[in-house]
Protein backbone atom coordinates (compact mmCIF):
# COMPACT_ATOMS: atom_id res chain seq x y z
CA UNK A 1 0.00 0.00 0.00
CA UNK A 2 1.83 3.10 -0.96
CA UNK A 3 1.79 6.06 1.50
CA UNK A 4 0.45 9.34 1.37
CA UNK A 5 3.52 11.49 1.53
CA UNK A 6 5.65 9.23 -1.20
CA UNK A 7 5.46 11.66 -3.82
CA UNK A 8 6.90 14.65 -1.81
CA UNK A 9 9.97 12.22 -0.55
CA UNK A 10 12.92 13.51 -2.17
CA UNK A 11 14.27 10.85 -4.91
CA UNK A 12 17.59 11.85 -4.50
CA UNK A 13 19.83 13.69 -1.77
CA UNK A 14 19.18 17.04 -1.23
CA UNK A 15 21.30 19.35 -2.69
CA UNK A 16 23.95 21.41 -0.69
CA UNK A 17 22.90 24.65 1.34
CA UNK A 18 24.96 27.53 -0.42
CA UNK A 19 26.74 29.56 2.34
CA UNK A 20 25.64 32.47 0.36
CA UNK A 21 21.73 31.37 1.49
CA UNK A 22 22.65 30.70 5.10
CA UNK A 23 21.22 33.74 7.57
CA UNK A 24 21.78 33.92 11.18
CA UNK A 25 19.54 34.75 14.54
CA UNK A 26 19.76 35.31 18.49
CA UNK A 27 16.34 33.96 20.57
CA UNK A 28 16.25 33.66 24.50
CA UNK A 29 14.23 31.27 26.21
CA UNK A 30 15.41 30.29 29.01
CA UNK A 31 17.73 27.05 29.59
CA UNK A 32 20.05 26.89 26.25
CA UNK A 33 19.92 22.86 26.43
CA UNK A 34 16.43 22.89 25.65
CA UNK A 35 15.86 25.88 23.38
CA UNK A 36 19.14 24.36 21.06
CA UNK A 37 17.38 21.08 21.12
CA UNK A 38 14.01 22.67 19.75
CA UNK A 39 15.02 24.52 17.64
CA UNK A 40 17.44 21.68 15.57
CA UNK A 41 14.10 20.07 14.78
CA UNK A 42 12.93 22.78 12.42
CA UNK A 43 13.22 22.37 9.06
CA UNK A 44 15.26 24.38 7.38
CA UNK A 45 17.93 24.70 10.55
CA UNK A 46 21.31 24.58 9.30
CA UNK A 47 23.20 24.68 13.00
CA UNK A 48 21.90 25.41 16.80
CA UNK A 49 24.74 26.64 18.92
CA UNK A 50 24.25 27.71 22.73
CA UNK A 51 25.77 30.67 24.19
CA UNK A 52 25.32 34.01 25.61
CA UNK A 53 24.34 37.07 24.11
CA UNK A 54 22.88 40.74 25.45
CA UNK A 55 25.48 41.77 27.99
CA UNK A 56 28.33 44.40 27.85
CA UNK A 57 30.97 41.86 29.45
CA UNK A 58 33.42 40.24 27.23
CA UNK A 59 34.47 36.68 26.56
CA UNK A 60 31.73 35.44 28.91
CA UNK A 61 31.77 31.89 30.44
CA UNK A 62 28.72 29.71 32.54
CA UNK A 63 30.26 31.36 35.80
CA UNK A 64 30.05 34.75 34.74
CA UNK A 65 27.89 36.09 31.71
CA UNK A 66 24.85 37.06 34.42
CA UNK A 67 26.84 39.08 36.26
CA UNK A 68 28.12 40.80 32.98
CA UNK A 69 24.25 41.25 31.92
CA UNK A 70 24.14 38.43 29.34
CA UNK A 71 21.46 36.18 29.06
CA UNK A 72 21.33 32.06 28.16
CA UNK A 73 20.75 32.14 23.99
CA UNK A 74 21.17 29.95 20.69
CA UNK A 75 22.21 31.59 17.84
CA UNK A 76 20.45 29.93 14.72
CA UNK A 77 21.67 29.37 11.22
CA UNK A 78 18.99 28.70 8.79
CA UNK A 79 18.33 28.69 4.98
CA UNK A 80 16.03 30.96 4.15
CA UNK A 81 14.89 29.13 1.22
CA UNK A 82 13.41 26.49 3.35
CA UNK A 83 12.32 28.03 6.37
CA UNK A 84 11.67 32.32 7.24
CA UNK A 85 12.70 34.77 9.70
CA UNK A 86 9.01 34.85 10.63
CA UNK A 87 8.89 30.60 11.44
CA UNK A 88 11.86 31.16 13.76
CA UNK A 89 9.94 33.87 15.89
CA UNK A 90 6.89 32.06 16.49
CA UNK A 91 8.98 29.01 17.43
CA UNK A 92 10.45 30.71 19.88
CA UNK A 93 6.98 31.93 21.27
CA UNK A 94 5.65 28.50 20.89
CA UNK A 95 8.43 26.60 22.64
CA UNK A 96 9.16 28.68 25.28
CA UNK A 97 7.12 30.66 28.05
CA UNK A 98 6.97 33.90 26.31
CA UNK A 99 4.74 35.85 29.21
CA UNK A 100 7.24 35.56 31.92
CA UNK A 101 9.51 38.21 32.30
CA UNK A 102 11.43 37.03 35.19
CA UNK A 103 12.64 34.37 33.92
CA UNK A 104 11.76 30.85 32.50
CA UNK A 105 9.63 27.80 34.56
CA UNK A 106 11.75 26.77 37.71
CA UNK A 107 15.07 29.09 36.29
CA UNK A 108 14.73 32.59 37.90
CA UNK A 109 16.58 35.86 36.73
CA UNK A 110 16.85 38.00 33.83
CA UNK A 111 19.84 35.65 32.52
CA UNK A 112 16.58 33.17 31.91
CA UNK A 113 14.32 35.90 30.54
CA UNK A 114 12.86 35.27 26.64
CA UNK A 115 14.07 37.95 24.08
CA UNK A 116 13.93 38.46 20.26
CA UNK A 117 17.51 40.00 18.89
CA UNK A 118 16.66 41.45 15.48
CA UNK A 119 19.63 42.51 12.98
CA UNK A 120 17.40 44.80 10.89
CA UNK A 121 13.93 47.14 11.18
CA UNK A 122 12.54 44.47 8.81
CA UNK A 123 13.25 41.63 11.62
CA UNK A 124 11.84 44.08 14.77
CA UNK A 125 8.83 44.45 12.08
CA UNK A 126 8.48 40.84 11.82
CA UNK A 127 9.03 39.71 15.22
CA UNK A 128 6.45 42.44 16.32
CA UNK A 129 3.75 41.71 14.01
CA UNK A 130 4.04 37.80 15.36
CA UNK A 131 3.85 38.84 18.84
CA UNK A 132 1.26 41.40 18.27
CA UNK A 133 -0.75 38.22 16.28
CA UNK A 134 -0.13 35.86 19.47
CA UNK A 135 -1.33 38.44 21.95
CA UNK A 136 -4.55 39.22 19.90
CA UNK A 137 -5.14 35.61 19.03
CA UNK A 138 -5.10 35.01 23.49
CA UNK A 139 -2.70 31.90 22.51
CA UNK A 140 -1.77 32.76 26.26
CA UNK A 141 -3.65 33.20 29.34
CA UNK A 142 -0.89 35.92 30.59
CA UNK A 143 -0.18 38.83 28.51
CA UNK A 144 2.99 38.29 25.90
CA UNK A 145 6.64 39.40 27.85
CA UNK A 146 9.07 38.77 25.25
CA UNK A 147 11.99 41.46 25.01
CA UNK A 148 12.44 42.59 21.54
CA UNK A 149 16.33 43.89 21.51
CA UNK A 150 18.85 44.90 18.76
CA UNK A 151 21.30 42.43 18.26
CA UNK A 152 24.65 42.62 20.01
CA UNK A 153 27.38 40.17 19.83
CA UNK A 154 27.14 36.38 20.50
CA UNK A 155 29.23 34.65 22.99
CA UNK A 156 29.66 30.58 22.43
CA UNK A 157 28.70 28.72 25.70
CA UNK A 158 31.46 26.13 26.69
CA UNK A 159 31.80 22.82 24.54
CA UNK A 160 29.96 20.96 27.14
CA UNK A 161 26.67 22.71 27.00
CA UNK A 162 26.81 22.08 23.30
CA UNK A 163 24.36 19.69 22.21
CA UNK A 164 23.70 18.69 25.89
CA UNK A 165 20.45 16.78 24.87
CA UNK A 166 22.28 14.54 22.65
CA UNK A 167 25.56 14.01 25.48
CA UNK A 168 23.41 13.23 28.05
CA UNK A 169 19.53 12.17 27.06
CA UNK A 170 18.70 11.02 30.60
CA UNK A 171 19.57 14.02 32.47
CA UNK A 172 18.09 16.10 29.49
CA UNK A 173 15.36 14.61 29.71
CA UNK A 174 14.49 14.30 33.64
CA UNK A 175 15.78 18.51 33.69
CA UNK A 176 12.58 19.46 30.96
CA UNK A 177 10.12 17.33 32.65
CA UNK A 178 11.27 18.62 36.29
CA UNK A 179 11.54 22.40 35.31
CA UNK A 180 7.81 22.23 33.89
CA UNK A 181 8.50 23.14 30.54
CA UNK A 182 7.09 20.42 28.55
CA UNK A 183 4.31 20.75 31.17
CA UNK A 184 3.31 24.18 29.57
CA UNK A 185 4.25 23.64 26.26
CA UNK A 186 2.14 20.23 26.06
CA UNK A 187 -0.91 22.36 27.57
CA UNK A 188 -0.81 24.29 24.50
CA UNK A 189 0.02 21.72 22.15
CA UNK A 190 -3.58 21.46 20.34
CA UNK A 191 -3.52 25.60 19.51
CA UNK A 192 0.38 24.89 18.42
CA UNK A 193 -0.26 21.95 16.24
CA UNK A 194 -2.83 24.19 14.75
CA UNK A 195 -1.36 27.77 14.22
CA UNK A 196 1.55 25.97 12.73
CA UNK A 197 0.53 23.81 9.93
CA UNK A 198 0.06 26.50 6.91
CA UNK A 199 3.96 27.02 8.44
CA UNK A 200 5.12 23.94 7.84
CA UNK A 201 3.32 23.50 4.42
CA UNK A 202 1.16 20.35 5.00
CA UNK A 203 -2.58 19.99 4.78
CA UNK A 204 -4.10 16.29 5.91
CA UNK A 205 -5.70 14.66 2.80
CA UNK A 206 -9.46 14.42 2.93
CA UNK A 207 -10.97 11.33 4.00
CA UNK A 208 -12.05 10.12 0.51
CA UNK A 209 -8.63 10.73 -0.05
CA UNK A 210 -6.93 8.66 2.95
CA UNK A 211 -10.04 5.92 2.49
CA UNK A 212 -8.48 5.45 -1.31
CA UNK A 213 -4.75 5.05 -0.41
CA UNK A 214 -4.87 3.54 2.60
CA UNK A 215 -5.71 -0.38 3.45
CA UNK A 216 -8.80 -0.79 5.20
CA UNK A 217 -6.54 -2.15 8.88
CA UNK A 218 -4.65 1.46 8.25
CA UNK A 219 -7.82 3.87 7.60
CA UNK A 220 -9.24 2.04 10.14
CA UNK A 221 -6.26 2.73 12.84
CA UNK A 222 -5.27 6.40 12.14
CA UNK A 223 -8.78 7.63 11.30
CA UNK A 224 -11.05 5.64 13.59
CA UNK A 225 -9.18 4.71 16.72
CA UNK A 226 -8.71 1.26 16.15
CA UNK A 227 -5.97 -1.32 17.16
CA UNK A 228 -4.49 -4.09 15.22
CA UNK A 229 -3.30 -7.69 16.07
CA UNK A 230 -0.73 -7.87 18.44
CA UNK A 231 2.08 -10.27 17.22
CA UNK A 232 0.34 -10.14 13.61
CA UNK A 233 1.59 -6.70 12.88
CA UNK A 234 4.75 -5.49 10.52
CA UNK A 235 7.17 -3.88 12.68
CA UNK A 236 6.68 -5.75 16.17
CA UNK A 237 9.55 -7.75 16.53
CA UNK A 238 11.82 -5.27 14.04
CA UNK A 239 15.18 -4.66 14.90
CA UNK A 240 16.48 -2.77 12.15
CA UNK A 241 18.55 0.28 12.26
CA UNK A 242 16.02 3.51 11.53
CA UNK A 243 13.25 5.84 12.13
CA UNK A 244 9.30 5.28 12.41
CA UNK A 245 7.55 8.16 10.62
CA UNK A 246 4.17 9.05 10.34
CA UNK A 247 2.30 6.84 7.59
CA UNK A 248 0.16 9.87 6.44
CA UNK A 249 2.52 12.97 7.09
CA UNK A 250 5.98 11.32 7.02
CA UNK A 251 6.93 13.65 10.18
CA UNK A 252 9.89 11.37 12.00
CA UNK A 253 8.23 9.74 15.40
CA UNK A 254 10.00 7.23 16.81
CA UNK A 255 13.62 5.69 16.53
CA UNK A 256 15.21 1.82 16.58
CA UNK A 257 17.84 3.20 19.26
CA UNK A 258 14.50 4.09 21.55
CA UNK A 259 12.41 0.73 20.61
CA UNK A 260 12.23 -2.32 22.84
CA UNK A 261 10.91 -5.11 22.82
CA UNK A 262 7.98 -5.63 25.82
CA UNK A 263 6.85 -8.50 24.77
CA UNK A 264 3.34 -6.93 24.42
CA UNK A 265 2.94 -7.72 20.30
CA UNK A 266 3.20 -4.48 19.17
CA UNK A 267 5.74 -1.89 18.81
CA UNK A 268 7.35 -0.83 21.42
CA UNK A 269 9.10 3.08 22.27
CA UNK A 270 10.67 4.67 25.72
CA UNK A 271 9.89 7.90 24.32
CA UNK A 272 9.39 9.83 20.54
CA UNK A 273 12.17 11.34 18.54
CA UNK A 274 10.97 14.69 19.84
CA UNK A 275 8.07 15.24 21.99
CA UNK A 276 6.31 17.85 20.27
CA UNK A 277 5.76 15.37 17.49
CA UNK A 278 3.09 13.55 18.99
CA UNK A 279 0.16 14.75 21.34
CA UNK A 280 -1.00 13.25 24.41
CA UNK A 281 -4.91 13.00 25.32
CA UNK A 282 -7.19 11.07 27.70
CA UNK A 283 -8.88 7.79 26.52
CA UNK A 284 -11.90 6.10 27.48
CA UNK A 285 -13.32 4.11 25.13
CA UNK A 286 -12.77 1.02 27.25
CA UNK A 287 -14.35 1.98 30.36
CA UNK A 288 -10.86 2.71 32.03
CA UNK A 289 -8.93 5.74 31.11
CA UNK A 290 -5.86 5.45 29.33
CA UNK A 291 -3.53 8.08 27.67
CA UNK A 292 -3.93 7.75 23.74
CA UNK A 293 -0.89 9.28 21.76
CA UNK A 294 -1.83 11.18 18.69
CA UNK A 295 0.50 12.14 15.55
CA UNK A 296 0.86 16.56 16.13
CA UNK A 297 0.73 16.86 12.26
CA UNK A 298 -1.49 14.73 10.68
CA UNK A 299 -4.09 13.83 13.93
CA UNK A 300 -3.90 10.20 13.65
CA UNK A 301 -4.41 7.62 16.14
CA UNK A 302 -0.63 6.10 16.46
CA UNK A 303 -1.18 3.99 19.89
CA UNK A 304 -1.06 5.07 23.73
CA UNK A 305 1.33 5.31 26.36
CA UNK A 306 1.66 3.22 29.90
CA UNK A 307 4.05 3.82 32.50
CA UNK A 308 5.32 0.37 32.81
CA UNK A 309 8.32 0.72 30.18
CA UNK A 310 12.39 0.18 31.47
CA UNK A 311 12.61 2.19 34.60
CA UNK A 312 16.19 2.78 33.44
CA UNK A 313 15.17 4.60 30.45
CA UNK A 314 12.20 6.99 31.73
CA UNK A 315 9.69 4.26 32.64
CA UNK A 316 7.73 5.22 29.89
CA UNK A 317 6.49 2.72 27.03
CA UNK A 318 4.87 4.01 23.93
CA UNK A 319 2.71 1.18 22.82
CA UNK A 320 2.09 1.78 19.18
CA UNK A 321 0.65 0.14 15.94
CA UNK A 322 2.33 -0.89 13.06
CA UNK A 323 -0.65 0.41 10.81
CA UNK A 324 0.05 4.05 11.51
CA UNK A 325 3.92 4.04 10.92
CA UNK A 326 6.20 4.18 7.84
CA UNK A 327 9.66 2.75 8.72
CA UNK A 328 12.24 4.15 6.85
CA UNK A 329 15.89 2.18 6.77
CA UNK A 330 19.17 3.81 8.17
CA UNK A 331 20.79 3.80 5.03
CA UNK A 332 17.96 5.53 3.27
CA UNK A 333 16.75 8.34 5.55
CA UNK A 334 19.91 11.06 3.72
CA UNK A 335 18.03 10.34 0.36
CA UNK A 336 14.57 10.17 1.42
CA UNK A 337 15.03 13.45 3.18
CA UNK A 338 15.22 12.47 6.85
CA UNK A 339 19.37 13.03 6.71
CA UNK A 340 19.26 15.54 9.58
CA UNK A 341 17.86 12.25 11.83
CA UNK A 342 21.05 10.51 11.16
CA UNK A 343 22.89 11.61 14.47
CA UNK A 344 20.43 9.35 16.76
CA UNK A 345 22.41 6.46 15.33
CA UNK A 346 25.85 7.93 16.43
Amino acid sequence: MMNIFSGVLASSPPPKVNTSDEKTAIFAGGCFWCIQADFEKMKGIITVVSGYSGGSSENPNYKNYAEGGHREVVQVTYNPLKTSYKNLVEHILWYSDPTDDAGSFHDRGVQYTPAIYYDSEEEKKVAQMVIDTFQKEKIYEKPINIALLPRTLFWMAEEYHQDYSRKNPLRYAYYRSASGRDAFISQHKPLRTEKTLPVNNYQKPSLEVLKKTLSPLEYNVTQQSGTEKPFENEYYSSQKEGIYVDKISGDPLFSSPDKYNSGTGWPSFVKPIQSNAVRLQEDKSIFSSRTEVRSSLSDSHLGHVFNDGPPDRGGKRYCMNSASLLFIPREEMEEKGYGEYLYLFL
